[in-house]
């Protein structure tokens, strides 16, 4: 009898949607699930990594502090990334906090059976390297954007990006968490914030954002969004079978 084809593994984790069949259920079993509760700390900068996440729903930052107490977003990581994934590839220790900006769900899987489960498996192993390229090429964009795009661009592309990991167009987010997540003054989050939904962009109520004009915003944004988005694009499309 003819071997069948294998499917792709169903996971509300595109990630682990993207793996071979094998190889996701050289995981499956061990993934337990979590609840990612708004601003809880999930690492500290420096601190040892013993699990790693696989959003569902729910956004997770990764944050830069400076010395005034002040927090500065350099990643967003969801349904279509894992946070923790240097773990399996050596690098144990934190580089970055990672606060949980969005409330959600997921899957959590102890570091050693990760590890093992990707020296096991190449091609498992080169969707993760894979990844952390992915990763660090958002936070570079994610400084270029700061450091010479307009804050009406930027929080225009930060909620985008929020939209698509979310899968949903109303995000519960306060002016000040976003002040902090782009570095800038509550003061200027309220101005900016106010000239999109004057626009018909938005609709903000006090700790909510509602999207309301997706190509509007898409053409108020910089180009960094879809320059991030395609990064994730060829990440899960390209991984190997």
């Amino acid at each position: 009898m003819a071997k069948q084809p294998s499917t792709s593994p169903s996971s509300p984790n595109r990630l682990l949607a993207s793996l071979s069949t094998a190889d996701f259920e050289s995981v499956r079993p061990h993934l337990k699930a979590v609840e990612l509760v708004h601003e809880a700390v999930l690492f500290e900068a420096g601190a040892r990594i013993d699990r790693v996440y696989f959003p569902y729903s729910g956004i997770i930052s990764l944050v830069v502090g400076l010395g005034g107490g002040e927090m500065i977003e350099a990643a967003m990581i969801g349904r279509d990334s894992m946070l923790g994934g240097a773990a399996a590839l050596d690098g144990q220790i934190s580089l970055n906090k990672a606060i949980i900006q969005l409330a959600g769900a997921g899957a959590t899987l102890d570091v050693a059976r990760f590890r093992k489960a990707a020296e096991a498996s190449p091609a498992f192993r080169t969707t993760l390297i894979r990844h952390e390229q992915v990763l660090f090429a958002q936070a570079q964009q994610s400084a270029a954007c700061n450091a010479s795009h307009t804050v009406e661009a930027r929080l225009a592309r930060w909620l985008l990006r929020s939209r698509d990991l979310s899968g949903s167009d109303t995000l519960a987010l306060t002016q000040e968490f976003l002040a902090q997540m782009l570095g800038v003054r509550r003061t200027s989050v309220t101005l900016v914030a106010n000239t999109l939904q004057d626009a018909g962009l938005i609709h903000y109520r006090r700790g909510v954002i509602d999207i309301t004009n997706m190509d509007g915003l898409r053409a108020a944004s910089c180009e960094c969004y879809g320059t991030v988005k395609a990064h994730y694009d060829r990440l899960l499309n390209g991984a190997p079978k």
